[in-house]
């Protein structure tokens, strides 16, 4: 019966094994989820998901897969309310109050309540929106949606007002961790730590905890294993574009930047226009008086250092292709023979690009650096940055 499902998820672009299938199956027939749609779906989450960028289209496959109450009509929930008696029991008892579930007893006992449900599903007919007595949106009545009654029994609301019976796969609490949309904090650390690197290096000592267990086993008393500490060996030197079209991208970049900080031990970051220059600088405030020459840059951070540059490639293709090409100031030399020089001093290197990949084909001078990157130009995205992260760590 789970085989419309399984398909959907495939559909979806969730790679779901045949193996992870029939462990979800085994799930559902050792009963380790009954009367709780909200534990199906975590169970059906677990056994079917193993990457946790793709959960956000779980969530919307799952939803495609088992929208519908919103569409029953009452007959349709009278002919279910021939099997689900057992299920509506077990979900009061483990969503009610001891408070609540005491005020049912006091209007009868739950047997009433599912009595009366299904008395007012044969005398209803149409929807019908407030009230206190019939089944339907908005008002007090213990049966519908969209309103309230301690002891009532949701029908037709595609997502909880009282958090009493919360569809959890409606909240896609997990869109931002999909490889396809523009990077937040959370997951740009997700994607930059495809470039850490650690390396032995040093004379400090740490806890070898795996020898140090070892160790002692053999031995049959305590005995401390030690290692040099580990140190992030990895390099970066960023270089972020300011000003502009750049405006529109400032939060997303301000993370980037945060994430990189966090992530990378030797950093060292420089600000440019547009493209690289004569001048950079790392302070935007001082930018004109306070600029340090490239080739400075050049000459001091040698080629070990993984170069990153962050922009939106938008520009006149002056500034790439010509010497006084650049909007703001004269340059000597056109940015295209800056960038070829980074690239030769920097051979692992790698464009970041916020604006979205769809709309690159209609920008002259984003195809003129995307021919200068060659493949190193990627989206902001989840899977834009983790495919550059692991070109640069080759």
């Amino acid at each position: 019966m789970f085989l419309p499902f399984f398909q959907t998820l495939r559909d979806a672009g969730i790679p779901v094994s045949l193996r992870e299938y029939l462990a979800f199956l085994e799930g559902v027939k050792a009963g380790l989820v009954t009367y709780d749609a909200e534990g199906f779906y975590y169970l059906a989450r677990t056994a079917l998901v193993k990457d946790e960028r793709l959960l956000d289209r779980f969530d919307r496959a799952f939803a495609a897969s088992f929208q519908g109450l919103e569409d029953i009509t009452p007959g349709e929930v009278l002919d279910a309310l021939n099997l689900p008696e057992d299920w509506l029991r077990k979900l009061a008892e483990k969503h009610m109050t001891p408070e609540e579930r005491a005020q049912i007893e006091a209007l009868g006992g739950f047997d009433k309540l599912i009595e009366t449900l299904k008395e007012r599903l044969k005398e209803q007919e149409g929807r019908h929106q407030g009230g206190n007595k019939w089944i339907g949106t908005a008002g007090t009545s213990p049966f519908g949606a969209w309103g309230y009654n301690p002891e009532g029994v949701r029908i037709g609301q595609d997502r909880s007002r009282h958090r009493r019976a919360v569809k959890v796969w409606d909240r896609r609490e997990f869109r931002n961790l999909d490889d396809s949309v523009e990077l937040g904090s959370r997951n740009i650390k997700v994607a930059l730590k495809r470039l850490r690197r650690w390396a032995r290096a040093g004379a400090h000592e740490e806890l070898d905890l795996d020898a140090t267990i070892r160790a002692t086993a053999d031995h049959g008393y305590l005995d401390v294993q030690t290692r040099p500490e580990r140190h992030n060996a990895v390099k970066v030197l960023l270089f972020l574009d300011v000003g502009g079209s750049m405006d529109d991208h400032v939060q997303v970049v301000e993370e980037l930047f945060s994430a990189a900080r966090s992530e990378f031990k030797h950093l060292e970051h420089f600000y440019f226009h547009n493209c690289l220059y004569e001048g950079v600088w790392r302070d935007n405030a001082r930018r004109w008086d306070q600029v340090t020459p490239t080739w400075d840059v050049i000459h001091t951070y040698g080629p070990d250092y993984k170069c990153i540059f962050v922009g939106d490639a938008s520009m006149s293709p002056y500034e790439i292709a010509f010497a006084g090409g650049a909007n703001e100031h004269w340059n000597a030399e056109p940015g295209r023979l800056w960038l070829e020089r980074a690239r030769a001093q920097w051979p692992d290197n790698l464009w970041i690009n916020p604006t979205p990949q769809a709309h690159w084909p209609y920008t002259q001078s984003i195809a003129m650096i995307g021919e200068i990157f060659g493949d190193a130009m990627v989206p902001m995205t989840l899977e834009g940055i983790t495919r550059g992260m692991k070109a640069l760590g080759r």
